[in-house]
């Protein structure tokens, strides 16, 4: 695909841009996010996802809206610190001094740099050219590690975090159609591909195993790029097999205390300080997110136990050579990204001794409760058990019963959904 950092070269802009034009998928549901601050000089936009989920593209879509809506190309600054020519860019001095020489536009800027974390003290240098109040800025990085430290206590109210997500269903179908790939008509069998595949974007230019060396690749290269530069791992095997315990348990209630005992049970002993290091490594990596578990009649986080789940199902069946489908927690799964892509906060609800999948939380008032089962259309106790924590629920806020493909049901005013359709109505909890 053409990238905007091609059409930055002198020679030919226009017949570049319409091919960009052409070969950009925009993600319409991110975009929304942002536009509203593409002129903001003031704060520095952001943008934070797990590596390879499209951060790249969508600065990329937003430099090219800026074309159309009449910016000129020499106010536009396109740099890429992982592309050939720019990698030898270290220092604060270095970048500094790149920028100075690309700023020979009148008027604002518009200053994009992809891959910001290869910059040391790169705070300083874009904190400066903020204060001009003649740039607005677009950043992207790849892990935690951009938003800690030094950037937060430099930038405190002075930049807009926007998280990135691989795609959704929705995506993935658009995407596939944007790409010329034949759409089924059967939703639940597309879903059940997307649960296989992921949401990597690039990866749908892939088949077969080839999708799946594009994901292991993935994994490898946040390893050499996310945790090797950054983290002390002087045990890599032991680091391997924490990531393979909390990839292939993923939605399980875990503590550190089970992990450590687990992991014991299958020699390999590991302090627990380590081992919550590690966990932190990979939540800062954006392979793993975690979920708290909350009171509902406390209205409280509860410490110990929580969930963790996978920034993309791709993960696991790239990692694992049994393929086959886990409906429970892969469901978990995509709901989970699903909501947090659309803002909400979310937490395992616990109900008295019952547990409720998912609780969501918009603005920290108002909630919505989730039930998530693969069906509940086997027997009558498989049912009442998905609507029994809804039924110790007293205040009237929704509660959703999420399936892959049942007949819908109406109980208890309990709104009753097959994700599949739901997803790619892009609706809200």
């Amino acid at each position: 695909m053409c990238s905007y950092n091609d059409f930055v070269n002198e020679d030919n802009k226009l017949r570049i841009m319409e091919n960009v034009s052409m070969n950009l998928y925009r993600r319409e549901d991110y975009l929304q996010k942002i536009r509203g601050f593409y002129h903001d000089t003031s704060l520095i936009k952001v943008i934070v996802g797990v590596r390879r989920c499209g951060k790249s593209c969508l600065m990329e879509t937003i430099a090219l809206e800026l074309k159309e809506s009449g910016v000129k190309e020499e106010n536009i600054i396109y740099l890429n610190l992982d592309r050939r020519g720019y990698r030898h860019i270290k220092t604060a001095d270095q970048l500094d001094a790149l920028i100075a020489e690309k700023s020979t536009a009148e008027g604002v800027k518009y200053l994009f740099v992809d891959e910001i974390q290869n910059v040391k003290d790169f705070e300083e240098v874009l904190n400066g050219y903020r204060e001009e109040e003649e740039y607005s800025i677009f950043i992207t990085g790849s892990n935690s590690y951009l938003l800690s430290g030094e950037l937060m206590t430099k930038l405190t109210g002075r930049y807009l975090e926007f998280e990135l997500y691989t795609l959704s269903f929705k995506e993935y179908l658009d995407m596939k159609a944007f790409l010329g790939k034949t759409v089924s008509q059967d939703m639940t069998a597309e879903f059940d591909q997307y649960l296989m595949d992921g949401g990597f974007p690039k990866a749908l230019q892939f088949e077969g195993t080839d999708k799946q060396a594009y994901i292991q690749g993935i994994v490898k290269e946040i390893f050499e790029k996310d945790v090797k530069k950054r983290v002390k791992i002087r045990k890599i095997s032991i680091f391997n097999a924490v990531q393979r315990y909390i990839v292939n348990n993923f939605g399980a209630t875990m503590s550190l205390t089970n992990i450590l005992k687990d992991l014991a049970a299958n020699g390999c002993p590991i302090k627990r300080e380590t081992l919550n290091r590690y966990i932190k490594v990979l939540e800062d990596a954006k392979i793993i997110l975690p979920c708290l578990r909350f009171d509902l009649k406390s209205r409280k986080s509860l410490g110990g136990e929580q969930k963790y789940y996978l920034a993309d199902l791709g993960f696991y069946f790239a990692l694992n050579t049994d393929a086959r489908i886990n409906y429970g927690p892969a469901l978990e799964n995509i709901v989970y990204i699903y909501a947090k892509s659309k803002g909400y906060e979310i937490s395992v609800g616990r109900i008295g001794k019952l547990e409720c999948d998912f609780i969501l939380r918009r603005n920290n008032a108002d909630y919505s409760y989730i039930q998530v089962a693969m069906t509940i259309m086997n027997d009558l106790e498989t049912e009442n058990r998905e609507y029994r924590p809804f039924e110790n629920i007293r205040d009237n806020y929704p509660k959703y019963l999420v399936t892959r493909n049942d007949l819908i049901q109406h109980r208890g005013g309990i709104i009753h959904v097959n994700l599949p359709q739901f997803m790619k109505d892009n609706r809200m909890f």
